[in-house]
């Protein structure tokens, strides 16, 4: 649990200045019953075209990677961790919703799924990103073309994961890329 402070304005204040409401956020595995609200929660971004949409059939296979933030049983975030080699694993699918953008849900769930990839022993974090703000601030950095060895990249290239060809900025998944920044993390 994180203890997060919400502000809104009080209504008993004369001047509609803003007190603190503290308020417990959860992060819990996502269930199943959760992918009709995760695909509802990032519908506005993929429509921003700032996340990659999937299919709720994707979602479905994936469920397992997913963590859900909640504020008293309302889903308020979202967020995956996709594992793509012994030591590296993806950060997927980080959102908040809008009401919460800004108010520390992505930072819970960056430490809940960064806890998870220690746990599977992972040591290197992957992320494709138009948020290289939030993600620098969580210690993760702009990577070039050469981060992992020729005989892991031809294993790789074996996948027929969109996530490990934009790990690996093959030009097939470049038309869905364009302008994200390929960062990294060492944990």
């Amino acid at each position: 649990m994180a203890r997060l402070d919400r502000w809104r304005p009080s209504r008993r204040h004369p001047h509609g200045r803003r007190y603190p409401e503290t308020v417990t956020l959860s992060v819990r595995r996502a269930r199943t019953s959760d992918i009709p609200a995760i695909q509802q929660l990032v519908e506005p971004l993929v429509n921003q075209r700032i996340l990659l949409g999937k299919d709720r059939v994707v979602l479905y296979e994936a469920v397992q990677e997913f963590r859900i933030a909640e504020d008293d049983g309302q889903m308020v975030g979202v967020g995956a961790l996709h594992v793509m080699w012994e030591d590296l694993g993806e950060v997927r699918t980080l959102a908040a919703a809008s009401e919460w953008r800004g108010k520390g849900v992505g930072h819970a769930l960056i430490e809940r799924l960064e806890a998870d990839a220690r746990e599977l022993g992972l040591s290197r974090l992957f992320c494709l990103t138009f948020e290289t703000d939030f993600f620098g601030r969580h210690g993760y950095t702009e990577i070039g073309e050469a981060v992992v060895d020729a005989d892991v990249y031809s294993e790789l290239l074996r996948s027929p994961d969109d996530g490990v060809a934009e790990f690996l900025d093959l030009s097939r998944v470049k038309q869905n890329t364009l302008g994200n920044t390929r960062m990294l993390k060492l944990l």
